[in-house]
């Protein structure tokens, strides 16, 4: 049977085992209802409630700042859509990037539909917004900046410190989708002066259908489902207790091992660089060499189709992607790979790879290899 060799861990990662051992006892014996009284629905709560300081000693918050959602995406609706919801009165505008993940694209979308006003931040062609064009898109009705702390498909790390200042010079609220982020690189939300953060489980190590939402106390947010009373009443129905508990302990071995961690893709991903400019000389690489994730890595290989590239890596058993798994199957280009400058030809031409923490360079020879096999034939 033949190895297959992962490479898509932005997309999502695999459950650790450690994860997966905590969460079983809440899918067998301690199944109860958080919201019942008896000793297994005690549990189940008590449960909730230790995975929410682990969760919240990851970007370094108070327990009581953090809701514990179905997803990254549901996040990402639940604070722009929550805290616009809140704060209208005081006015309708928002200000966001144009290489946001669709959760936050569309949910931009779906505001201006309902009378908001958005602006879309051009990025440079390594990806970064410009901090000018922040402070001159600022009006007196702006009430939220919502700009990703990484890119989910050229890993571009955005100014998060120098965006929250301008952000408080203006008495305005400052989210930021941290999906890519999170257990990946440092974050202490207070140092940072950020309000708000989004952060998916699936990303880190924990099993899909869990995300998280931080928000500052006092900063006011609306909820936008109506139901039960759970999550502090800002998120209505039943938690997912293993999912919850799988998420704590997570975030419990990431902020454990964050060091660890980092120089490991990074070394990886230096190593896989380095190895196709030398081998490949005409691929390109498309965002920041410096302020990148340090597991991502994008190139276009002007020389063959992704689509067409990703199944003959299939073939020999190597999982990557041309670009955010949430936009996969549309016929339209990355609209990130566009908006760094990229043509229509070679955003189709784009592979990323994302490291995990169970890639070997021995790995990275193989992939390497079969991208020069393939691309020389």
């Amino acid at each position: 049977m033949m190895k297959i060799r992962y490479f898509d861990n932005a997309a999502t990662t695999k459950v650790k085992p450690e994860v997966l051992d905590e969460m079983l006892p809440y899918l067998k014996e301690d199944y109860g209802n958080p919201s019942s009284l008896y000793s297994i629905g005690r549990n189940s709560k008590k449960a909730i409630e230790e995975a929410r300081k682990k969760v919240a000693k990851l970007i370094n918050c108070n327990p009581n700042e953090i809701y514990f959602t179905g997803c990254g995406s549901e996040s990402d609706n639940m604070a722009i859509k929550g805290i616009a919801y809140a704060n209208q009165k005081k006015g309708k505008h928002i200000i966001t990037s144009s290489i946001e993940h669709p959760a936050v694209l569309h949910t931009c979308k779906t505001l201006e539909k309902q009378g908001f006003r958005v602006t879309y931040l051009k990025v440079n062609k390594q990806g970064f917004i410009s901090l000018e064009d922040l402070r001159n898109s600022i009006r007196d009705d702006t009430i939220l900046i919502t700009i990703m702390f990484a890119n989910n498909e050229i890993g571009t790390i955005e100014p998060i410190e120098m965006i929250s200042k301008i952000a408080k010079m203006y008495n305005i609220i400052f989210h930021t989708d941290s999906v890519q982020a999170c257990g990946n690189i440092p974050i202490d939300v207070k140092k940072m002066g950020i309000d708000s953060l989004s952060l998916s489980g699936h990303k880190l190590y924990a099993p899909k259908g869990i995300g998280a939402l931080y928000v500052k106390s006092g900063i006011q947010f609306e909820k936008f489902m109506d139901g039960g009373h759970q999550e502090k009443d800002k998120r209505a129905g039943t938690e997912n207790v293993a999912g919850i508990v799988a998420l704590g302990k997570a975030c419990e071995l990431a902020n454990n091992n964050l060091k660890e961690h980092m120089a490991h893709l990074k070394e990886l991903r230096d190593y896989y660089i380095k190895q196709i400019k030398e081998k490949i000389p005409e691929a390109i690489l498309n965002g920041d060499i410096e302020n990148r994730l340090p597991g991502n890595s994008n190139f276009s290989f002007p020389s063959i189709d992704g689509e067409e590239l990703l199944f003959l890596l299939d073939a020999k058993g190597i999982c990557a992607s041309s670009g955010s798994a949430c936009t996969s199957g549309s016929s339209k280009p990355s609209h990130v790979l566009s908006n760094i400058g990229l043509s229509d030809e070679l955003a189709s031409k784009a592979l990323r790879v994302t490291f995990g923490e169970d890639n070997t360079k021995e790995d990275v020879d193989y992939l390497v290899d079969s991208l020069c096999e393939i691309i020389k034939k």
